[in-house]
């Protein structure tokens, strides 16, 4: 790779963190990683000049980032966030040659061939299919999905295409009467129930508010690492129910996108929500209602999952978008 270019800044800006890393030269892989809170800042070029000075770091000539929104031209309006900026106007204020912004779970998807065996881990399935599709979703602020295919160019020649969507606005469904009352109530509250209502921090609020409402119990505006917590040290009915409905639906949607995409690459959860419940999220009924789709069963057993335990996996993918 020609020293071209470098240095470079990458980030990962989610609806609440905004992670950075330097890289100085092509081998020299990424380092200097650092986490702001994005609402202290007022906007992304905001945060990046507090970066820069924090690490005592020249300009970047490239700077590169995922975030957490649909990139449709110039402007970029964050779905879960007040920040709303031109990416040209962030070039001119950063006095770099290039500027890419991409959406997260993009960048996720193009950093999944970085991930290593020990920044994996395997929640059932059979082997991965080389060169089939991968899908990739997890949640956060909000629900992020992606997707990678292989394009087969001929003579031993392919390329891997980055499918950016927004999936996690799908709309929920039920699987028994139970989650049926639950997204009736999560209708009545937003309109529309879609996947991110459930499936993401404040969603796992959601979930609970719902359980209390349809039980008669107080809402205790608990908030999602409370949840998490009495529902893995068991003893809150409330809390278990809530976090067993976000394992179901989580599966419900992972295995709805693994049957869309025939995702025999395997499915790859990222997000703050995932990877922090630990082993915590194999006693969950994800598994099995990933699998659960009638004559399709054994389609779904095969593929694999795996939650993703890097730190700041997206880091990977904006460095690579680069290239």
């Amino acid at each position: 790779m020609s020293s071209e270019g470098f240095p470079r800044l990458v980030g990962d800006v989610g609806g609440t963190n905004a992670r950075w890393a330097w890289q100085a030269a092509p081998d020299a892989g990424l380092h200097r990683y650092a986490a702001y809170r994005c609402a202290d800042f007022a906007s992304p070029a905001d945060v990046i000049e507090r970066y820069l000075v924090d690490q005592n770091l020249p300009a970047p000539k490239r700077v590169a980032f995922g975030i957490a929104t649909p990139i449709t031209g110039d402007r970029v309006t964050m779905t879960n966030h007040s920040w709303s900026f031109s990416i040209a106007e962030l070039q001119t204020r950063l006095g770099v040659e290039r500027c890419l912004v991409l959406n997260d779970f993009a960048a996720l998807a193009g950093g999944l061939s970085a991930l290593t065996a020990a920044e994996l881990r395997r929640v059932g399935g059979g082997d991965a299919v080389a060169g089939a599709p991968m899908a990739v979703l997890g949640a956060g602020t909000g629900l992020g999905v992606a997707s990678v295919i292989q394009l087969d160019l001929g003579a031993g020649k392919s390329r891997q295409v980055i499918v950016a969507g927004e999936g996690g606005h799908v709309t929920l469904a039920a699987c028994n009467d139970r989650e049926a009352a639950v997204i009736d109530a999560l209708h009545r509250r937003f309109g529309h129930a879609s996947a991110e209502r459930a499936l993401s921090g404040p969603g796992l609020v959601n979930l609970h508010s719902a359980v209390s409402e349809l039980d008669g119990l107080p809402d205790r505006a608990l908030q999602p690492a409370d949840i998490s917590a009495r529902a893995l040290h068991g003893g809150d009915a409330a809390c278990s129910e809530a976090m067993n409905l976000f394992g179901a639906f989580m599966g419900t949607v992972a295995g709805n996108l693994a049957l869309t995409l025939g995702a025999h690459g395997g499915v790859f959860i990222g997000g703050g929500i995932v990877p922090r419940l630990g082993t915590g999220f194999d006693a969950l009924p994800f598994r099995e209602r990933f699998d659960a789709k009638g004559r399709f069963r054994s389609y779904l057993e095969n593929i694999p999952v795996w939650v993703i335990t890097a730190a700041a996996p997206g880091l990977y993918g904006a460095a690579a978008a680069l290239d």
